[in-house]
């Protein structure tokens, strides 16, 4: 009955007429919850930043409050594929999804949803636009600690969950992260 529902949302999401649809991130509950002005449409798990949340620029914090998807990055490219500087040069890296492998860059794969704060002083202009920080909702290499803080200010998704909500979001949809 889930799937049905979800088809039904999508179907309207597609044609346009589902004009509502936003996305709501959960700091304590580590969770991405697509959702229109009347229901939850899909929950994912996420990792948010391992130094807590915070606005100000080289922090690497989550930033709160309101913000909405500014550039969609990676239309075509493969699951695992990594990205250097917003730019996929045909590396597909490892996923780490059962095996608890640390991996010691921060790897930015498959898509990007890059942020721009919507607060004035909170999380955009000066020292604490969360665009110019390069806050985004990518997909992670290591996906065995999805549901814990392990970030460095980015929201992190498996790599199959960013490609799904990257089909279903467009420019311009709202993203409201709370605490």
């Amino acid at each position: 009955m889930a799937s049905v529902r979800f088809l039904f949302f999508l179907t309207l999401f597609a044609t346009g007429l589902m004009h509502s649809i936003e996305i709501k991130i959960s700091i304590s509950k580590q969770t991405l919850t697509l959702q229109d002005s009347e229901s939850i449409i899909k929950s994912f798990r996420i990792s948010s930043s391992k130094y807590g949340e915070g606005f100000q620029e080289g922090s690497f914090q989550t930033p709160l409050g309101l913000h909405e998807i500014k550039s969609m990055i990676g239309d075509e490219v493969p699951i695992g594929g990594r990205f250097i500087g917003r730019q996929y040069y045909g590396e597909i890296f490892p996923i780490y999804s059962d095996v608890k492998q640390k991996v010691s860059e921060d790897v930015i794969q498959t898509r990007i949803l890059w942020l721009t704060g919507l607060e004035e002083g909170k999380n955009k202009g000066g020292s604490v636009d969360s665009f110019n920080r390069y806050i985004y909702i990518h997909g992670t290499p290591e996906e065995w600690l999805l549901g814990v803080k392990a970030s460095k200010g980015c929201i992190r998704m498996s790599n199959k969950d960013v490609i799904e909500l990257y089909s279903l979001v467009r420019k311009g949809t709202k993203v409201d992260i709370i605490p």
